[in-house]
C-alpha cells in the first residue's frame, strides 16, 4: 500500500503567520486613522483660517460703518475745527477729530520699520525679517497701519517710522527737546531748562519738526520729551534744586535758583536763619555746591521746583505754537505722577498731560495708579492720555529680564489684562487714550538698554499674537462705549 506525501506544519509557523495579519491589520488600521486625523487637521487648520478672515471682516465692517477716516466714531459728535482739538462733553473728555467726531486714542508705539538694534548681533533681527519679507519700509507700512486698523487701533505712536505717516492713520510726533539740549531719560540727567542752549534746542526742533506739520490734518499732536526726572528716583537720589546747585555760577539755570531765593527772602540775613548758613550775599551762592537739608531748604526745593517746570512748559510750548499753532501739545510722558509743582507749573503750557504707565496685574496696582491718575487730574483740570503700558509673557520664549512691567505667564493672560487695564482706564472720563508699548517684540539678545521683552503685538518674524489681538480687536471697538458709560458700565 502506497504511502501519500504529507506536509505538516508547524504549529509555530501559525502562529506567526497570525501574528503578522495581525500587525499588517493593526498598521492598515493606524495608516487609515493617521490619514483621517491629517484630513481633520487639514481640515480645522482650514476652518480656523476662515474664522480668522471672517472675524477679520466682521472688524473691517464694524470700523467702516462706525469710524470716519481717522478713526472717529460716526455716532458721537463735537465741534468741526479741521484738526485735532480736545473737548469736554456732559462732564467727560475726548479728543475730536477733524471731522468734529469724537475720537479716543488708542495707539500703539515704535510702529518701526527698524525695530529695535540689538548691539549683541550688530543689526536689528526684527528689521532683517521685514525688509526680506516686504522690499521697502513703504511696503512694510502699507502693510503695518492696515494691520492695526483691522485690530481696531487708530493711531500711530511713539518712535514710529516715517513711512507710517502718510498711510491714513493719526499720528503722534515725539520732539525729544529736552534730550537734544543734555537731558537724558535713562540715566536722568537734567537740562539747564533757562538756558540759550535749551531754547536754540526747542527752536531748531520745532522749525524742522512742527513747521512743516502745521496743515497736516492727521497730525494729533507732539510729546515733547519722554520720561523726564522731576524728582528723586531710580536714576539719582537728588531733586531737580539740587541738580541746578551744582551748575556753575555762570549758568541760567543757577542765576534763576539764586534769584528764585532773592525774590523769597529779600534779605540774606533771613535765608541765613532759615537754613543755618552765613553766606555774605546772595552771589555767594552762585559759588555754592550743596544746600542743607533743613525744612526751610526743603520748601526752597519745592518752590523751586515749580519755576523750573513753569519755564519747560512755557517756553516749548509758545516755541512749538509759534511754527504749528493747530495742533495739541501732549505733554512729556511722565513716567510716574510727579511731584504737585511739576503739575502746577504745566497748567496753561500743555493741553494734555501724557503718563506712562506699567502695572503689576498679579497686584491692587492697577487701582492704585488711577487713584494717581485722578490726582493729577484734580490739581491741573487737564485730560490725560496713558502713552505705554504693556503686557509680556513668558510662554513667548523671550527672556523679559529687562523691561517695564512684571512678565505674565501666557498670551491667554496678556490678552486678559489688556482687556482690564484698557477697560478700568477708559471708565475714567479724563482719560482721552492709551497707547500700547510696542508693536514688535525686542530682541532675545536684548536692545540698546538690555530690554529684551515679549511687548510686541507682532513677533519678530511679524508674525501677530493672535490671542492678544482678538481680544484687543473687540476692546478696542468698545472703547468709545466704555468711555461714554463711564463707572457706571
Amino acid at each position: 500500500m502506497k504511502m501519500e506525501n504529507r506536509r505538516f506544519v508547524s504549529p509555530l509557523a501559525i502562529v506567526l503567520v497570525i501574528a503578522l495579519a495581525a500587525i499588517l491589520s493593526i498598521n492598515a488600521i493606524l495608516f487609515y486613522t493617521i490619514f483621517r486625523l491629517n484630513e481633520e487637521i487639514s481640515l480645522i487648520s482650514r476652518e480656523i483660517v476662515e474664522l480668522q478672515k471672517s472675524y477679520t471682516n466682521l472688524s473691517l465692517q464694524i470700523l467702516s460703518s462706525l469710524y470716519d477716516e481717522y478713526g472717529g466714531a460716526t455716532y458721537l459728535h463735537g465741534d468741526a475745527t479741521g484738526f485735532f482739538h480736545v473737548e469736554k462733553i456732559d462732564g467727560k473728555f475726548w479728543l475730536i477729530d477733524p471731522e468734529g467726531n469724537l475720537f479716543i486714542s488708542k495707539g500703539v508705539n515704535h510702529v518701526d520699520y527698524w525695530g529695535d538694534y540689538s548691539p549683541s548681533l550688530g543689526y536689528s533681527p526684527y528689521n532683517k525679517y521685514v525688509s526680506e519679507k516686504y522690499g521697502s519700509a513703504d511696503k512694510w507700512a502699507e502693510e503695518a497701519v492696515s494691520r492695526l486698523k483691522k485690530w481696531g487701533f487708530n493711531t500711530i505712536g511713539a518712535w514710529s517710522s516715517r513711512e507710517t505717516y502718510d498711510k491714513g492713520m493719526p499720528y503722534t510726533v515725539i520732539l525729544n527737546i529736552a534730550l537734544e539740549a543734555g537731558a537724558s531719560w535713562l540715566t536722568g540727567n537734567v537740562a539747564d531748562y533757562f538756558s540759550r542752549e535749551f531754547k536754540e534746542a526747542a527752536e531748531k526742533i520745532a522749525m524742522e519738526e512742527c513747521a512743516p506739520r502745521r496743515e497736516d490734518k492727521y497730525l494729533i499732536g507732539y510729546f515733547i520729551d519722554n520720561e523726564l526726572r522731576w524728582a528723586a528716583d531710580w536714576r539719582s537720589s537728588n531733586d531737580l534744586f539740587d541738580d541746578y546747585m551744582l551748575l556753575p555760577p555762570e549758568a541760567e539755570g543757577k542765576k534763576a535758583l539764586v534769584n528764585f531765593l532773592r525774590e523769597k527772602y529779600g534779605e540774606i540775613s533771613s535765608l541765613n536763619r532759615a537754613w543755618g548758613t552765613s553766606f555774605s550775599s546772595f552771589d555767594d551762592l552762585l559759588l555754592e555746591k550743596h544746600a542743607p537739608k533743613t525744612l526751610a531748604a526743603e520748601a526752597d526745593r519745592r518752590g523751586f521746583l515749580r519755576i523750573i517746570a513753569e519755564q519747560y512748559f512755557k517756553l516749548t510750548y509758545n516755541i512749538i505754537k509759534k511754527y504749528d499753532p493747530n495742533h495739541l501739545i501732549l505733554g512729556c510722558r511722565f513716567a510716574y505722577k510727579p511731584p504737585d509743582e511739576v503739575l502746577y507749573g504745566c497748567i496753561g503750557y500743555t493741553d494734555v498731560i501724557s503718563v506712562n504707565c506699567y502695572t503689576n496685574p498679579y497686584s491692587d496696582d492697577l487701582e492704585s495708579r488711577i487713584i494717581d491718575l485722578k490726582e493729577i487730574h484734580r490739581l491741573t483740570s487737564l485730560p490725560i492720555m496713558i502713552t505705554e503700558f504693556s503686557f509680556k509673557a513668558m510662554d513667548s520664549g523671550l527672556p523679559n529680564s529687562k523691561g517695564a512691567g512684571v512678565p505674565v505667564k501666557t498670551q491667554a493672560e496678556r490678552a486678559k489684562y489688556y482687556e482690564e487695564y484698557v477697560k478700568a482706564m477708559m471708565k475714567q472720563p479724563f482719560i482721552i487714550g492709551y497707547h500700547w508699548f510696542q508693536y514688535s517684540d525686542q530682541p532675545l539678545e536684548g536692545r540698546f538698554d538690555g530690554e529684551n521683552s515679549n511687548f510686541g503685538l507682532v513677533t519678530i518674524q511679524d508674525e501677530p499674537w493672535e490671542t492678544l489681538i482678538q481680544k484687543a480687536t473687540i476692546v478696542n471697538l468698545n472703547a468709545e462705549l466704555t468711555h461714554l458709560r463711564g463707572e457706571e458700565g
